[in-house]
């Protein structure tokens, strides 16, 4: 019988590693990754907050410039209301620092009338644009939309104030651009890898720096549509496999929107990197444990494993199991030598069992053949010449009573006679001598199927041939009680007996549909669990160097083969 191969995990030192190393491996590694990945959310948030506040900052520094501008038109529309004049006073103060569009007066239709701007076709240019400007029904300070200088190339915003006094209106003209670039450069110095958007209402770009593509924002772009609602706030985008935080801020005062994008990892400083890659110190560990994992498996538990399936087939009489090198380390392979030195002694030990369990059973069949001729040519001669004496006095004999008397022993001796040539064959089948082993067995199964209830169907296959006396007295034994242990054990409705005459082997084998039983583990096992007759078959199989294989499962059957070189 076939033990089955133990797993690759039932190996103890196996158990402990994956219960211990392996584990205490895996905790210590996701505690590792996971505070390194809760560090990282706090540095995004973090990140976030801070781009937060700086782009508020920003926005309202931009805010107050745009309010100091609105405020310096204001107040010189002010001041030409009480000097009542112009030239003069477009050459006075700080303005021109504020406007390097130029300052200008226009009248109510818009028409230019003093202006510090050379050239002064900037004004008839700026006009062409049709820009709205400070009137009597909005006296402002208003902004306009920007407008390109085609003599300069820069982008222009003018602030236009009403003045009633005057009828005229004060403008001014400065560059977003350079407003921005100036402001913004104290938040986000020119080394710094943050991208800049700064967008009017109609989401053109005012003013941008960094990785920059086209004069306009795409209506779907991170943060655009909230700063122009009004909103303050941070995003997180993916770009080329990188997380980037978006930062946003409106400007009220011009409606404008201020953007700001860079890659968050790019704040963190190169010493807080370093510490993220800290936990990759327990991959060499995880390693390490993975290959002293290889190690116990491939040199002691799988050679343990293969030594255990040699054992038990040592266990069922396979003496040249054992003596296959399994490998492994130097203690393993001793243990296999000793193994080998023990299986050589049981071996010389169950050859000598062997030879006196040999004589036994010679002793034993010479013994019934001597009964079954003494039963046959006594025994049976007798009981034959007593019913031939009572069917004489019967025809002697006229009263009836007499006559019933003497039929009930004639019919007595008839059972006699019958039973006594039944335990003949038993003792000795007279057609396994003069008609062979398939004749022998094939009236065996007849026999036993018509005195029990049991379908036996008996099958031979090959080329028939006879064999020796103590092959064929063998082979028909182990059917004999093999079939004999279905109808006492087994419960079966059908079986089968088939004898196989292959090129290169003789195999018997008997199979039954009953209710099975447990196999034990080791032909030693045999007879502590009352299976005698297995014990029995398995002496006769070595006696004439059959291997026996058994099969049984409880509740699907069982199956006996003897295979015979």
């Amino acid at each position: 019988m076939k033990e089955p191969h133990p797993s690759f995990l039932g190996g103890l030192s196996v158990q402990l590693l994956a219960v211990t190393i392996l584990p205490l491996t895996m905790l210590l590694l996701l505690i590792a990754f996971g505070s390194v990945s809760l560090h990282q959310q706090d540095m995004r948030a973090l990140v976030g907050e801070r781009d937060e506040r700086a782009v508020q900052s920003a926005a309202a520094a931009l805010s107050s410039e745009l309010h100091h501008r609105a405020a310096s038109i204001t107040d010189l529309a002010a001041l030409t209301e009480v000097s009542g004049q112009t030239s003069t006073v477009l050459t006075t103060g700080d303005l021109a620092a504020d406007f390097d569009g130029g300052l200008a007066y226009l009248n109510e239709n818009g028409h230019v009338t003093t202006t510090n701007a050379d050239p002064q076709d900037f004004w008839k240019r700026a006009r062409q644009y049709h820009l709205m400007l400070a009137s009597a029904s909005d006296p402002g300070p208003l902004f306009s939309d920007f407008f390109p200088d085609l003599g300069t190339g820069q982008n222009f915003i003018i602030v236009s104030r009403y003045s009633p006094a005057q009828r005229i209106i004060v403008a001014g003209a400065f560059s977003p651009e350079k407003l921005a670039r100036t402001v913004l450069s104290e938040s986000y110095p020119v080394k710094d890898h943050v991208t800049i958007y700064l967008v009017d209402s109609s989401r053109r770009l005012l003013f941008a720096r960094g990785n920059i593509s086209g004069r306009n924002l795409p209506a779907d772009h991170p943060g655009v549509s909230e700063a122009l609602e009004g909103r303050t706030g941070t995003a997180f985008v993916q770009r080329d496999n990188l997380e980037h935080v978006v930062s946003y801020s409106p400007i009220p005062a011009t409606g404008w929107a201020l953007i700001t994008e860079e890659e968050w990892e790019m704040v963190v400083s190169p010493s807080l990197q370093i510490t993220q890659m800290a936990p990759l110190v327990l991959v060499p560990a995880f390693i390490l444990a993975l290959l002293a994992l290889w190690f116990v498996a491939r040199r002691i538990v799988q050679p343990l494993q293969r030594l255990e399936t040699k054992a038990a087939a040592l266990a069922w009489g396979d003496f040249d199991a054992i003596k296959e090198p399994v490998g492994g380390i130097s203690e393993v392979q001793h243990l296999q030598v000793e193994l080998g030195e023990m299986s050589r002694k049981v071996q010389a030990a169950q050859e000598g069992l062997h030879d006196y369990i040999g004589a036994i059973t010679s002793a034993q069949e010479e013994e019934r053949l001597r009964l079954a001729r003494e039963l046959h040519d006594d025994t049976i001669q007798s009981v034959i010449a007593l019913k031939q004496r009572v069917q004489l006095a019967q025809k002697s004999v006229k009263d009836q009573a007499s006559r019933r008397t003497l039929h009930e022993l004639e019919t007595l001796s008839e059972q006699t006679i019958a039973g006594l040539r039944r335990m003949t064959r038993a003792l000795r089948p007279i057609y396994l001598e003069d008609l062979g082993l398939v004749t022998a067995l094939e009236m065996l199964a007849r026999e036993i199927g018509q005195n029990n209830v049991l379908d036996i169907e008996f099958r031979r296959t090959g080329e028939e041939r006879r064999l020796s006396p103590e092959v064929e007295v063998a082979l028909y034994r182990i059917a004999q009680e093999a079939l004999s242990n279905v109808v006492r054990h087994a419960q079966a409705m059908n079986a089968r007996l088939q004898l196989d005459f292959g090129d290169n082997e003789i195999s018997l084998e008997v199979s039954d549909d009953g209710i099975g039983f447990q196999m034990p583990k080791s032909p030693t096992d045999f007879a502590p669990n009352g299976h005698f007759g297995l014990l029995g078959i398995r002496e006769r199989a070595d006696l004439i160097g059959g291997r026996l294989e058994v099969q049984s499962t409880p509740g699907k059957g069982t199956r006996l083969s003897v295979r015979l070189p």
